[in-house]
């Protein structure tokens, strides 16, 4: 056999061998990535917690592939099983978390079972879930509105009835008085005295006149 063809065949034998490493390799690879990016049931976490005054369950999907998942919640006592409620989460890298209303009781026991239909998860969260020793905080009593302090100002004062002026004093009556006194007496003032005084007046002129006229007279016989 020449030289020739046994140098192709070394050759082709160990390109053959070359491919069939790197294929090994990137299986390898591509199943490594898978199973690291797989949904498994060491990815989901639950407890029980409060949201405000209501008891809830909470559970966390931490699968970075988004594999959706049926969680489903059960109340365990003394061997037997209620269901408390069913959810579906997709996971996120970052965690994403649903929660199941529930009333706990402190001590409670609960199941949480998680199913896929992708890469067949169908199993419960390790150790369950058991409710904190103390209840959610309950709503407390508003306390009744104190009374209003009495009013310490002082009552309004009473309106005093206004006293009315006193009435004045009649005029004095310009009419006669009664037999027996004048007005003039009484008050010293008459509505008949300007006449009485005019009268006076001419009974003095005239006196005087006739005194004049006497003493003429008496002068004229001399």
């Amino acid at each position: 056999m020449s030289v020739a063809p046994r140098i192709s065949q070394r050759i082709s034998s160990r390109a053959a061998r070359f491919a069939g490493v790197a294929a090994a390799a990137t299986a390898l690879t591509l199943g490594v990535a898978g199973s690291a990016s797989a949904c498994n049931i060491g990815e989901f976490t639950a407890k029980a917690g409060c949201d405000g005054q209501q008891g809830v369950i909470s559970v966390t999907d931490v699968d970075a592939s988004g594999t959706p998942a049926t969680v489903t919640v059960f109340r365990t006592s003394g061997g037997s099983e209620e269901q408390v409620g069913s959810q579906v989460v997709k996971g996120s890298k970052e965690g994403a978390t649903i929660t199941f209303k529930e009333d706990w009781k402190p001590g409670a026991t609960y199941r949480v079972h998680v199913k896929t239909d992708r890469f067949n998860v169908d199993d419960d969260i390790k150790d369950g879930v058991t409710a904190p020793a103390t209840a959610c905080a309950t709503e407390k009593p508003s306390t009744p509105a104190t009374s209003a302090a009495p009013s310490t100002s002082a009552p309004a004062a009473k309106p005093t009835p206004s006293k009315s002026a006193p009435a004045a004093a009649p005029a004095p009556s310009s009419s006669a008085s009664p037999a027996g006194g004048s007005d003039l007496a009484e008050t010293g003032s008459s509505s008949n005295t300007p006449v009485i005084a005019g009268i006076a007046a001419l009974l003095v002129v005239a006196g005087g006149g006739v005194v004049f006229a006497l003493r003429r007279k008496g002068s004229t016989q001399k």
